[in-house]
């Protein structure tokens, strides 16, 4: 996500203003003409980066002008909530209050139900014209699967971040506390609940770090590949369903979480803890395992060295199920995605291409990865002399510049800094040899399904369960309705719209219209 990238300042509406952009080719005669700065206002989401919620004037920070000022522009950046993106979008739909450029995160496509009512509304502009045009790097560096997810009526109308490998959540474990476990580190289910025993054994607090509504907390479910999601449907019989439809596997998913809540093996009050409140318990040492993107493994490494100097976090392969495989959702090969205003100007327009094609050139790429030359990095022998910070405060503020302000990216992994440093290169050697090869696919459909935009309790959504399954796993987990009832959920689900969803999928498998196979 940025989602990390590619997930408040305010908690209302906000905006970002970015003033004319040039691109780094050479302009064409009518550009040469001097012009004075085109504003343009662009929503996004605070990715819950605590050094830009800790700024008293985001648009005053050094990154900020620096960047305006490498691509000729003057931003003003205001920033949504990540928790209340999707309302906020919906409150811009409903009030015609929508900025000349609304950045979103992961998941929001233009054939999906979050944004398609908007795109038929003629609130967004195609791009096909403008991208040849003013976006010639973006057109090549980014792969055409990535494109295929921002079409609509086949005609592009975002600009993405993309994703060269469709796995990037991953296990992480502080090694440290492991080791003082004297267990190996944890292959299957079975062996990751006994780490987490000895962990609690050991003093630490809340071993398996659960996030409120399950979020980056999913690993047992795709070890078990039951995850409720809009891209994980599965034939069974003659009808193609959701895969928490399994209900053994379902049921021994369940029971794991139910298992870890009884022991205390994570949080009492998991079902209220937001990514703040589970960041912070990650970062004082109460938790030893959790999951998160593989490339913000950096990250962790540095925030939690400040309540234990001697932390050590490591990515490992995820705990696996009875078929031998886990891992944790596969990806679309898209991140954020940059919209644009159907009411801009066309000379507008072109300037929003141009500052997000920047984004992908050589010179882009070198400062948000490095910075400004003489502050942060110098030149040696043609080459980048860089140091990477070290402290949790410098790191977020790396983040910040080189995650937050760069809307265009390979999010996958940052292989141009990772290779700088050798905790760096050790991300990338256990991205490639561990994240690529696990990760739970399943039937999915584009465009998502209609029915599951159209009933609220049994909608699917690409990383959201529907509320109602959502809610009957919590009381499972409390110990409030038996995990024996989960057939009786099921047709709870159907009755709440689960039988149209059902159909709707089942007759576009059969008819092969829209539909993508996993791996």
């Amino acid at each position: 996500m940025k989602r990390w990238k590619k997930a408040g300042m305010l908690a209302s509406l906000t905006y970002v203003t970015i003033v004319g952009c040039s691109s780094p080719a050479a302009p064409k005669a009518a550009d040469n003409k001097p012009q004075g700065p085109v504003k343009i206002s662009i929503s996004m989401s605070d990715s819950l980066n605590k050094y830009a919620l800790a700024s008293t004037d985001i648009n005053k920070d050094k990154w900020v002008k620096k960047l305006g000022e490498l691509t000729n522009t003057e931003l003003d950046i205001r920033l949504v909530p990540h928790a209340e993106f999707k309302p906020k979008t919906a409150l811009m739909f409903a009030s015609n209050d929508i900025p000349d450029v609304m950045n979103t995160i992961q998941g929001m496509f233009p054939e999906g139900p979050d944004m398609s009512g908007a795109i038929k509304g003629g609130l967004f502009m195609p791009l096909d014209d403008l991208l040849k045009e003013y976006g010639q790097d973006l057109l090549k560096a980014i792969p055409k699967e990535a494109w295929n997810e921002v079409k609509y009526n086949g005609k592009i109308y975002a600009i993405p971040e993309y994703l060269s490998s469709s796995t990037r959540r991953a296990t992480f474990i502080r090694k440290d506390l492991l080791d003082q476990t004297g267990l190996p580190a944890p292959k299957t289910v079975d062996d990751l609940l006994n780490v987490l025993r000895a962990m609690k054994k050991n003093g630490v607090a809340e071993p398996f770090a659960f996030r409120k509504d399950f979020v980056y907390s999913d690993v047992i479910f795709g070890a078990y590949d039951v995850m409720p999601y809009s891209t994980m449907f599965e034939k069974i019989g003659d009808q193609v369903v959701p895969k928490f439809f399994k209900v053994e596997a379902m049921q021994k998913a369940l029971q794991v979480y139910k298992t870890m809540y009884d022991e205390g093996l994570m949080a009492k009050d998991f079902a209220s803890l937001d990514g703040n409140k589970w960041t912070n318990n990650i970062n004082a040492g109460k938790s030893g395992v959790w999951n998160h993107n593989a490339n913000l493994l950096l990250n962790w490494i540095n925030t939690t060295k400040p309540a234990n100097a001697k932390s050590e976090v490591i990515i490992i392969p995820s705990p696996v199920g009875d078929d031998g495989k886990g891992g944790m959702m596969k990806y679309s090969y898209t991140g954020g995605l940059s919209y644009i205003n159907s009411k801009v100007s066309q000379e507008k327009a072109a300037a929003i291409v141009k500052f997000h094609n920047y984004m992908i050139t050589e010179a882009g790429d070198r400062f948000f990865n490095f910075g400004i030359e003489g502050d942060t990095y110098t030149m040696k022998d043609g080459k980048v002399a860089y140091k990477q910070p070290t402290t949790p405060e410098g790191t977020l503020e790396e983040q910040f510049r080189s995650v937050m302000l760069r809307l265009v990216e390979d999010t996958a992994l940052n292989r141009t800094l990772l290779n700088t440093t050798e905790d760096g290169k050790k991300l990338v050697q256990q991205f490639d040899t561990i994240v690529t090869k696990e990760g739970r696919s399943g039937i999915a459909f584009q465009p998502e399904l209609a029915a599951s935009a159209k009933y609220t309790d049994a909608g699917i959504k690409f990383s959201d369960m529907p509320p109602v399954i959502l809610d009957h796993m919590l009381k499972m987990v409390y110990g409030k309705e038996p995990i024996s009832d989960w057939p009786k959920v099921l047709e709870e689900w159907k009755s709440k719209g689960g039988n149209d969803i059902i159909k709707e999928a089942t007759d576009r498998y059969n008819q092969k219209s829209g539909v993508i196979m996993g791996d």
